[in-house]
């Protein structure tokens, strides 16, 4: 009998056990190269200065705007587009515009509003000729829903714009016209409560847009709210940090504190969905360096209204101002800034969009190092892999069905199918669950369900080698949409993360309490979850939030290739969770 060796014990692995399912080592150790990007990130983080203030103090007359916004607002309170209300006040523009000599040209056409069917919109410019052809826009919508006078939004702002351009008159007063360094364009807007319609036309059918080096959006100017600035927009473009910086600044100079901006996290989401609301969206998304004043929610009409009686004349005159010492430094300006990469704005600072994505890119690389690892240990002992791939494409046959049935829906009238920007969650179809459409979905998702059940439904718990090598399988896939979405937009990869390093513990955890695997599974959910709770806050959509994110969908504000790829995902968080939850089985056949 051979002696035993003193001093070692040799453990033997449990019968039907995997030792070290994920190496989390080498996930720690590879984890080390995410601070490369980060410091570089730290260290590419910008302080712009403002541009330089003007010379003279603003002359902008807060009392005349004022009356303006409460003529607009008392005449003409339901400025629906297409109704004679829009019309009277498109004719109540040009009178006004006309009294300093201001000439107004008109962009006519007709197009489908949400809500209200198909109407004739009406966009009317006034242009300002400079020495540079470079044009400087100050754009103010002039319509509203109807449900209130809308005199804050957007009475408001349009008085501010008629005021702003009486500065450049060249009849009825008795001062000489300014003659400014950049053409200046005064744009009232049509449908900008409806989804920014006439905005996203002249952005893409005007040639001043063309030639626009900066664009300031005048959205209710006399709220009671805090004054913010708004810098989403689509296509995962922000303006220029100078533009808002110097904005912020202007703008603190008359109210004595810096006007609020999004949070880092509503900028994240904004930059990965992408997503922005208001005027300023759709320009950014054209590449047009823009920004939007605000003191009104951007959820629709407040729950006391939008009426005169509500109006601040104070933060009307200063913000007036700020507006007409921005437009100033702007104008002065030989050179602005004018490309519009992604950014993300921390107060006074900005980093850089190419550091954020190369940050998101680098984290990724942790997991895939753990994901081929197992998965290049699971074929050395040859696990059988086949049958898990054959599970993946099941549940991924599902979803594309659950996807077709949103196409349908969206078809068939239920969700918004266009135009392809962020409809006004205050209009119908996303004001309210559809209820008839949501019961016919249920019943054919039920259907789908019912039809893919005996194919989903294990007939008893797999072996752990079985399930080790789904979740080779399911980390491989993940691994491959993460690189797919890094192709489409590095940004999305915020939504991503999570789910990577929370479900990569998930083999770890078989033999853990029940509760454990489902706050870790949970926990991959974040992303998704988040870009929920950012749009239910940002447009006070409450449980109206999947069906907003829905018509984000449907419009192809979110891109086609981004959809496709979330239903993927999907897929997959449905595979790895019937895994964690013993729910999987080898599927027979092939």
């Amino acid at each position: 009998m051979e002696p035993a060796r003193v001093g070692t014990i040799k453990r033997r692995p449990r019968r039907g056990s995997v030792e070290r399912p994920v190496d989390l080592r080498l996930v720690r150790n590879l984890g080390a190269l995410v601070a490369l990007p980060l410091l570089l990130a730290i260290f590419t983080v910008s302080r712009p200065g403002p541009l330089p203030a003007p010379v003279l103090p603003p002359a902008f007359d807060g009392a005349t705007a004022t009356a303006l916004t409460l003529e607009l607002a008392g005449d003409n309170a339901s400025r629906v587009p297409g109704s004679l209300g829009a019309a009277s006040a498109a004719q109540w523009l040009r009178d006004k515009l006309a009294l300093y000599g201001l000439p107004v040209r008109e962009d006519v056409w007709r197009e489908d509003v949400p809500g209200v069917g198909r109407v004739e919109l009406r966009n009317l410019v006034s242009v300002v000729e400079g020495t540079l052809d470079e044009t400087i826009v100050v754009v103010a919508n002039r319509d509203n829903n109807g449900k209130s006078a809308g005199a804050n939004r957007n009475a408001s702002g349009t008085a501010a714009l008629v005021e702003l351009a009486r500065a450049y008159a060249t009849a009825g007063t008795t001062e000489s016209a300014r003659t400014p360094l950049h053409t200046l364009v005064f744009l009232s807007s049509d449908a900008g409560a409806y989804g920014s319609l006439g905005v996203a036309r002249f952005a893409t059918r005007s040639p001043l847009a063309a030639r626009a080096v900066a664009v300031v959006s005048l959205d209710g100017l006399a709220g009671t709210g805090r004054t913010r600035l708004e810098v989403a927009g689509l296509d995962r473009h922000s303006p220029p940090p100078a533009l808002v910086r110097t904005a912020a600044v202007r703008i603190a100079s008359e109210l004595g504190r810096e006007p609020a901006q999004p949070g880092v996290l509503g900028q994240l989401v904004a930059l990965a969905l992408p997503f922005g609301f208001g005027e300023q969206a759709p320009l950014l998304g054209d590449g047009i360096p823009a920004l939007r004043i605000s003191t009104a929610p951007d959820g629709g009409t407040p729950p006391g209204g939008d009426e005169v009686a509500g109006l601040d004349a104070r933060r009307l005159t200063r913000l007036g101002r700020a507006s007409e010492s921005l437009l100033t430094s702007l104008d002065v300006a030989v050179e602005l800034p004018s490309t519009t990469p992604g950014a993300l704005f921390l107060g006074p600072r900005a980093v850089r969009g190419w550091a954020l994505q190369l940050l998101l890119l680098v984290a990724v690389v942790p997991f895939a190092g753990a994901a081929l690892d197992l998965l290049s240990r699971c074929r050395r002992r040859r696990l059988p892999l086949a049958p898990a791939w054959r599970a993946f494409r099941r549940r991924l046959g599902l979803w594309l069905v659950l996807l077709v049935l949103l196409g349908v829906a969206a078809a068939a009238g239920a969700l918004p199918s266009e135009p392809q920007l962020p409809p006004p969650p205050d209009q119908p179809p996303v004001d309210a669950w559809p209820v008839g459409a949501v019961a016919v979905g249920v019943v054919l998702a039920a259907l789908v369900w019912l039809r893919a059940r005996a194919r989903l439904i294990p007939r008893g718990r797999a072996r752990p080698e079985e399930e080790l090598g789904a979740y080779a399988v399911a980390f491989l896939v993940l691994l491959v949409l993460s690189a797919l979405v890094a192709l489409v937009s590095p940004y999305g990869l915020l939504f991503m993360l999570p789910s990577l390093y929370a479900w990569l513990l998930l083999p770890q955890l078989r033999l853990a309490p029940a509760w454990v695997t489902d706050v870790a599974f949970g926990l991959g959910l974040v992303g998704p979850v988040l870009a929920l709770v950012v749009l239910a806050e940002q447009l006070h959509l409450g449980l109206l939030a999947p069906l907003y994110a829905a018509s984000l969908l449907t419009t192809g504000v979110v891109p086609w290739a981004s959809t496709l790829l979330l239903t993927a995902w999907a897929a997959a968080a449905s595979f790895v969770g019937a895994i964690a939850a013993g729910r999987y089985t080898e599927p027979s056949g092939k």
